[in-house]
């Protein structure tokens, strides 16, 4: 019995491991503590159930009882019996609990704070999860059974917000549910008796098995495989290769990277690249709005250091929409009009784009729901592919007088706690503190930060924004002063947060200019981003569109936030440029060309120098640094050589013959030249395939070669190779070594030698590919691999003596 308990630790640990995605989904790591609380007191009934010989179902009740003591202990009502022991308030504050986490887990968005509610549901099901592992594990012997509601676990976050959720955390799951089939097959060796080596060995000496060795190789080996093929193939998932791929993109720099171009990426980038690819219709919208706004889909509200991501929304039913002329506001005013969009096949999002507050619908089922603080129409279950809706919406009027009286939002409010957030950067802080100073409401905070993204603060529309060494994407761009909608939207979003006021980023199409009849014909070209700032409960979320007019076709800029580029104008009395938004007049655009029936749509960047030959010729000149560095190499160490051979000319003696040097500090020098001589003529052998036979004396190689390799050679290298080979001899073995000058030039002839009896395929790779050096670097990689080899293996040995499962195979013993 013994030998089993264990497995009831290595099933809760299994457990905790299997709950690692959840780490995605909860802004603290309250969770994990709770959790692991829970699911070692659980543990610890189970290990004295078993103690007890209590049968399966008694330790089903032991661990069921124990789950819903801890659950009292951590999430008290106030009416328990010494703290622990539930009573009938505790009861209903549990169902109280689960009640109010249905409504959190419509309210708040990933990640998740730490809520009572949503804590308890999963304590709670996390417990019964370790409940259900342990039974099956220890009670009834069945550990792959155990994968089920582990898998369970891991299924919650990504059924909830997939993009959140890595492999990472599948990959620690994974290891768990290794580690327990692992440790039940252990166990199940072990029943069969005491093991015996039969060579004698001590048998009460823990051991590694080659075998499980070989088996936990493997399911490492195929937990990678299983990541990694879904996360490289793109045909599997949206696949790595296809984030370094790019997609197809969608010709606004809002691709997904998905290569579908109906899918946006809702994410307000603070740098990156504005591509132009194909022209694509998305949508066509006709509306009795004399003057629309923007067509609105989506919002990006979380920030983060490269920009604005968009939450999950939460919504509630199409047929709960709120007119919000029911609650008028001072110094706004509301006119009603309907719309009819019809989406084509090529866009393919999750959500409906709208204008305005919508007041009804008609073509949108029970799947669409509708969040009123994102004010987004959206679903879970359904896109906008090939549809045909139509809406009532009400449009607010905003004047400069009424916003500049708003009252500031109030600091405890949630749009400010949650929408006020940004990393702290020194420079923006320093920047907005400059811009507001002296501005004494909201307004005028507002707009003196939209007016500093204008031509005469230097910044430019440009489809492409440019990097820098500053570390931070937001000073890269204030500081080079170009790019596109994203990064002017994201930048004041950013800026107006920091003064203090809730700012989100918008995502829709501007108005465009191109018609088919009353229908307005929206394209990939009109994919627009754009601030929204909150002005208070009483004007809500008012947009600002910081964005050049020049970049974007169909811009608008409102009376209460006119474009800082142009002097304020009196709007006409057309129907583009009615009371309440100013419609730029796009027919003085310059470099507006019409790439398939639109009449005004932006043209690609501007002619740049081709980068390709430059890149072309770096690598060309890695290529060549490459493969000449063996070359390099063997040049260098051969000028290294001579240089040392030709220093070491002491005296000028004819060939063999041998001076005793006076000193010997002499003496070793004129024995280290000799060796460089030595290595030299050695390395030449190689290059040119000369046999080299290291167990020969240096007079014996040096007969050899000048009877086999150089015989007949009136160069003068069988004089040369034989005056190298004395004076090696007498540098390993006589007491006064040889010295001279003819070192250097006997190694050249002996060289000029070998080459002149070799083929021209070993003179081409003894000058391009040495095969000396090739050999030695081979050498030295397998002298590091062997090396790393016998440290990794040195320190398994040391880890593998404090191995829990060794410890409790001894004790088991």
């Amino acid at each position: 019995m013994r030998s089993r308990r264990h497995m009831g630790l290595v099933a809760a640990v299994a457990t905790l491991m299997a709950a690692a995605p959840l780490s995605t989904i909860f802004e603290q790591w309250t969770w994990l503590i709770q959790c692991t609380i829970a699911v070692a007191l659980i543990a610890g009934a189970a290990t004295v159930a078993r103690t007890a010989r209590a049968p399966v179902w008694a330790q089903f009740i032991a661990m069921g009882v124990t789950l819903l003591l801890a659950l009292t202990w951590l999430f008290p009502s106030g009416e328990e019996i010494a703290g622990i022991v539930p009573w009938t308030g505790t009861l209903e504050h549990f169902g109280d609990l689960l009640s109010q986490s249905g409504q959190d887990m419509r309210t708040f968005a990933v990640l998740v704070p730490d809520s009572d509610p949503l804590l308890f549901v999963t304590v709670l099901g996390i417990g019964a999860v370790a409940v259900v592992v342990d039974l099956v594990v220890v009670g009834l012997r069945r550990p792959a059974l155990a994968g089920l509601p582990m898998l369970a676990i891991y299924s919650v976050p990504v059924a909830v917000y997939s993009s959140s959720v890595s492999f990472l955390p599948f990959v620690v799951g994974a290891m768990g549910f290794l580690w327990l089939l692992v440790a039940d097959k252990v166990d199940g060796v072990r029943r069969f008796g005491r093991r015996f080596t039969g060579d004698g060995r001590d048998v009460d000496v823990w051991e590694p098995s080659p075998l499980a060795a070989a088996g936990r190789r493997l399911a490492v080996v195929g937990v990678l495989l299983a990541v990694a093929l879904p996360v490289a193939i793109p045909g599997m998932t949206s696949g790595l290769m296809s984030r370094f791929n790019n997609g197809a993109g969608d010709g606004t720099g809002m691709g997904d990277g998905s290569g579908q171009p109906g899918r946006v990426n809702l994410f307000a980038a603070l740098q990156g690249q504005l591509r132009q690819n194909r022209l694509v219709t998305y949508a066509r919208v006709t509306t009795t709005d004399p003057d629309p706004f923007y067509l609105r889909f989506a919002v990006a509200d979380d920030v983060t250091s490269q920009g604005f991501r968009s939450r999950s929304p939460q919504g509630r039913s199409l047929r709960q929409l709120e007119d919000p002329r029911a609650a008028p506001r001072a110094g706004v005013t509301y006119e009603q009009y309907s719309a009819s969009v019809d989406i084509s096949t090529d866009f393919q999002m999750q959500f409906a784009p709208i204008y305005g507050v919508p007041i009804g619908t008609d073509g949108l089922d029970n799947q669409w729901l509708y969040d009123t603080n994102q004010q987004v129409i959206f679903s879970n279950r359904a896109n906008t592919r090939d549809k045909d809706y139509s809406f009532d919406f009400v449009r607010a009027n905003y004047t400069e007088d009424a916003l500049r009286a708003a009252d500031p939002p109030n600091p405890d409010s949630l749009e400010v706690k949650r929408f006020t957030q940004v990393p702290q950067v020194q420079q923006v802080r320093t920047k907005v503190n400059e811009l507001i100073v002296g501005k004494t409401n909201t307004y005028d905070r507002v707009m003196a930060i939209y007016r500093f993204f204008s031509s005469a603060n230097g910044f430019r529309y440009e489809l492409q924004t440019e990097g820098g060494t500053s570390g931070e994407d937001i000073v890269n761009f204030l500081t080079n002063k170009k790019g596109y909608c994203q990064q002017y939207a994201a930048t004041m979003a950013w800026m107006v947060r920091q003064a203090g006021i809730p700012a989100r980023v918008a995502f829709g199409f501007t108005n465009g200019t191109s018609r088919d009849g009353d229908a307005m014909v929206l394209t990939n070209y009109n994919l627009h981003a754009w601030t929204e700032v909150y002005f208070g409960p009483e004007y809500g979320w008012v947009p600002f569109d910081a964005t050049p007019r020049t970049g974007v076709p169909g811009a608008l800029r409102p009376d209460y936030a006119p474009d800082p580029d142009q002097p304020r104008t009196t709007p006409s009395a057309t129907p583009s440029a009615a009371a309440g938004a100013g419609s730029d007049d796009q027919s003085d655009l310059p470099g507006k060309e019409d790439p398939g029936g639109n009449e005004a749509l932006p043209s690609g960047p501007a002619p740049t120098t081709p980068k390709w030959p430059f890149y072309t010729a770096g690598a060309v000149l890695l290529v060549v640094l490459l493969l000449g560095a063996p070359a390099f190499r063997r040049s260098a160490l051969r000028r290294r050589r001579r240089i040392s051979t030709a220093a070491g000319a002491a005296a000028d003696l004819q060939p063999g013959a041998a001076t005793v040097l006076p000193t010997s500090d002499e003496a070793r020098r004129s024995r280290a030249h000799a060796h460089a001589a030595w290595d030299e003529l050695m390395d030449t052998l190689v290059d040119y395939r000369v046999p080299v036979d290291l167990t020969e004396t240096p007079r014996a190689t040096a007969e050899r070669l000048a009877v086999a390799e150089l015989r007949g050679d009136a160069t003068g290298a069988i004089d040369g190779v034989r005056l190298l080979g004395r004076a090696e001899e007498r540098a390993r073995y006589a007491r006064s070594p040889l010295t001279g000058p003819g070192l250097t030039e006997a190694v050249r002839t002996v060289r000029r030698g070998l080459s002149s009896r070799a083929t021209r395929r070993v003179r081409l790779v003894a000058a391009v590919f040495p095969p000396s050096v090739v050999a030695r670097w081979k050498g030295a990689v397998v002298d590091v691999s062997t090396s790393a080899v016998t440290t990794v293996s040195r320190l398994r040995e040391r880890i593998g003596r404090l191995s829990p499962r060794r410890l409790l195979t001894n004790r088991a013993r």
